[in-house]
């Protein structure tokens, strides 16, 4: 979806829990904003409690807008793809459950070829050990997640589970994509 009055676009991921996938692309060139939310499910307006009881539908998800113009749709799923495992069906590490899913809710034409073509292209090439398992979905709704859950990493930066889960996929960024950085 291309906001038009400043040519943005958006893209929406799931790869475990959306603490993780929000403080991974808050950092790179191009990326103006991320926002962690639901999509995928059948419940309106789920909360966090009720996309974590498994029973929705949902998965966890963090909704990028971007400039194509700096970063491409496809430089952000170089970066999805490296940054957590997409061969395990509804599970990253210790977080398990559907709301967890490896996912790619595609805003258009576009972006589904895109997806498609490059999760083929990791398989064929037999990038991961295992098949790569990632949903790829036309969007549905996205509904925004609490405000508590908004920036949780630059928030919460000693809570344990950003020390242990999220801390380590940022420094991976960081290590590896220097060069998509902001300054």
């Amino acid at each position: 979806m291309i906001e038009e009055e400043n040519n943005l676009e958006k893209a929406t991921l799931g790869a475990g829990c959306f603490w993780c996938v929000e403080a991974v692309f808050q950092n790179l060139k191009g990326v103006k904003k991320v926002v962690s939310g639901y999509t995928g499910g059948k419940v309106k307006n789920p909360t966090y409690r009720e996309v974590c009881s498994g029973l929705t539908g949902h998965a966890e998800v963090a909704q990028i807008t971007f400039d194509p113009n700096e970063i491409s749709f496809k430089d952000i799923l170089e970066v999805f793809w490296k940054t957590h495992d997409p061969t395990t069906l509804n599970k990253q590490g210790a977080d398990v459950g559907t709301q967890y899913r490896s996912s790619v809710f595609y805003h258009n034409d576009e972006q589904k070829a895109i997806a498609e073509e490059y999760k083929q292209k990791l398989n064929d090439a037999k990038a991961f050990t295992d098949p790569i398992v990632t949903e790829i979905s036309p969007l549905g709704v996205f509904f925004e997640a609490e405000d508590y859950h908004q920036n949780y990493f630059n928030q919460n930066p000693e809570q344990p589970y950003c020390q242990f889960v999220v801390k380590p996929k940022v420094d991976k960024v960081k290590a590896v994509f220097s060069e998509k950085l902001k300054a």
